[in-house]
């Protein structure tokens, strides 16, 4: 029996193909620490393949440099404020798997 998941991967060429993954943007800055450990407590989630990175340093726009000052690292999950300052591999994990299927 043929399902119609599986038409629509033959005809839309997405057979075998991920799912879209979920945008995460770090702003940073250098020679922060809480930076490096939130990069950190992100790899040892083990869910890089469920991501794309994006990092930003706020020293490269002054809009940014006044909007979050010192109070980064600021982490951004589709768009969406998701943790400030430090969080955990489990923490990081959970929100990442919640937010990327819609649920808040």
């Amino acid at each position: 029996m043929r399902s119609i998941e599986g038409d629509c991967e033959r005809l839309m060429g997405t057979k075998g193909l991920s799912p879209r993954r979920a945008e995460v943007v770090l702003y940073t800055r250098s020679g922060c620490h809480l930076c490096d450990e939130a990069k950190a407590e992100m790899a040892a989630a083990g869910c890089r393949d469920e991501y794309e990175l994006v990092e930003i340093n706020i020293e490269a726009d002054p809009g940014l440099v006044e909007r979050y000052g010192s109070e980064i690292p600021v982490i951004l999950i589709n768009g969406v404020k998701a943790f400030k300052y430090r969080l955990t591999a489990e923490e990081f994990k959970g929100k990442l798997r919640r937010m990327a299927s819609g649920q808040l």
